[in-house]
């Protein structure tokens, strides 16, 4: 299973990428691809999936009688990056990128490494415009420190002006610009490019630490873990699921900035798909609300494991550890979407599965962040548990996870598929 969360962290060095690897993942598993602006006919037994903006995606397996609730794990593909505006203007020799915050990031972690361009460029053809998956995969710029004698104060704490601090060097003054490699890389000229979406790419290929391998560190650990491991769990255990609930899995887009887009979780994406699944298939009047009522969702987003060096900032009564299993997430305010109810139903699937779990929650005077269940249930009001791995460094340029809780986490998603969960009234469930 690591090997394949490897390629998955590799192959998936922006939102684009990997909802292209994520669909190539579903066409070698016999996944027919699907589009929003045709008809659908959708046959019993099969799978489809549908992307959204070439950055999101959402698959499923039609049951064989009708659908009677919806099996679903969400994730997101989105991290938080540099996103490249144009080339600057050249000045003291040398010829720089401009560039842009995306999402809530640890600055620092992004100076003095070997970095790259990925992204998506419109070119137009002669049938209109097409999108094109770009990655020059070669080391090929750094956003460099400025040297201690000018900043001696640098290790007693540094604010970061993205614009003066966070500016990558390209090359010398006349080099050949950002256009003319990627114009290169896709074989068209600078006449051909409408427009982009690029960023920048950390370039640490995943590799394995510890005495026993036991942790791995990658860029875009938060959230293409839990993105791959969810993936794993649903083509192995869709075929197998219960006949009366279609298995579904969803991987947003933009998670790092609010959800708020077309293609993020916050939007109508996962509803108008799962109204569209209905609509194709023979149903009742009341099948929608049914289905509903007896569907379950795993909003899957990684999780804080307590640092060893500052221990102070964890909630000392839920201690999280790399290795101790899948991570259970709640919050007073909601900003996970576990209650005590969604956090039983998905603890009595991981103990049937045989997969520990722990429990993440803030000290009280630390405000915590979000994720995406608690945005999507306002357009799929269904009952949500928020999960994820535990890791180190998360929003860092390069983060640090372990093996073991990839295996954890897709055993545990692959069981909550395969179980027959019935909701026989409000907050009352029988496992099968």
């Amino acid at each position: 299973m690591y090997d394949e969360l490897v390629e998955f962290l590799q192959e998936s060095v922006t939102p684009f990428h990997a909802a292209a690897t994520a669909e190539s993942w579903l066409e070698a598993a016999g996944f027919t691809r699907l589009e929003e602006a045709d008809y659908w006919n959708l046959e019993p037994g099969k799978g489809y999936y549908i992307t959204r903006n070439g950055s999101a995606v959402i698959a499923w397996r039609v049951p064989q009688h009708a659908i009677g609730g919806w099996r679903i794990a969400a994730s997101h593909s989105d991290s938080p990056c540099w996103k490249i505006k144009a080339d600057m203007p050249e000045n003291e020799g040398c010829r720089r990128l401009s560039v842009e915050g995306y999402g809530g990031m640890i600055m620092a972690s992004w100076l003095d490494r070997p970095l790259t361009v990925g992204g998506r460029v419109l070119v137009k053809t002669q049938d209109g415009v097409q999108s094109r998956l770009v990655y020059i995969d070669r080391d090929l710029l750094v956003i460099p420190s400025l040297a201690i004698h000018f900043q001696r104060d640098v290790n007693k704490g540094k604010v970061f002006n993205p614009q003066i601090d966070m500016q990558p060097l390209w090359g010398p003054a006349g080099s050949r610009t950002l256009t003319d490699l990627i114009c290169e890389e896709l074989g068209i000229t600078a006449e051909d490019i409408l427009d982009w979406d690029l960023q920048l790419v950390t370039r640490q290929a995943p590799v394995q630490i510890g005495p026993d391998n036991e942790y791995f560190m990658a860029p875009r650990i938060d959230d293409l873990e839990c993105a791959a491991t969810t993936l794993l769990a649903f083509l192995e255990a869709s075929g197998e699921a219960d006949s009366a609930c279609a298995p579904v899995w969803a991987m947003f887009d933009n998670e790092e900035v609010g959800s708020s887009s077309r293609m993020g979780a916050e939007s109508s994406f996962l509803r108008d798909v799962l109204d569209r699944i209905l609509d194709a298939v023979p149903h009742s009047g009341q099948a929608a609300a049914r289905a509903m009522a007896n569907s379950f969702m795993l909003s899957a987003d990684n999780a804080h494991a307590t640092h060893p060096n500052f221990p102070q900032k964890a909630d000392p009564c839920a201690p999280v550890r790399m290795g101790g299993g899948v991570v259970l997430k709640y919050n007073a305010s909601q900003k996970y979407t576990t209650n005590a109810v969604s956090g039983a139903v998905f603890r009595a699937v991981c103990e049937k599965a045989g997969v520990p779990v722990q429990v993440f929650t803030n000290r009280a005077d630390e405000p915590g962040g979000s994720t995406l269940g608690n945005l999507q249930s306002h357009t799929l009001p269904i009952p949500m548990a928020d999960i994820g791995c535990a890791q180190l460094a998360m929003h860092s340029a390069v983060e640090t996870a372990s093996v073991a809780d990839a295996e954890a986490m897709t055993k545990a998603v692959a069981a909550f598929y395969r179980v027959h969960l019935r909701a026989l009234g409000d907050g009352t469930y029988t496992l099968e």
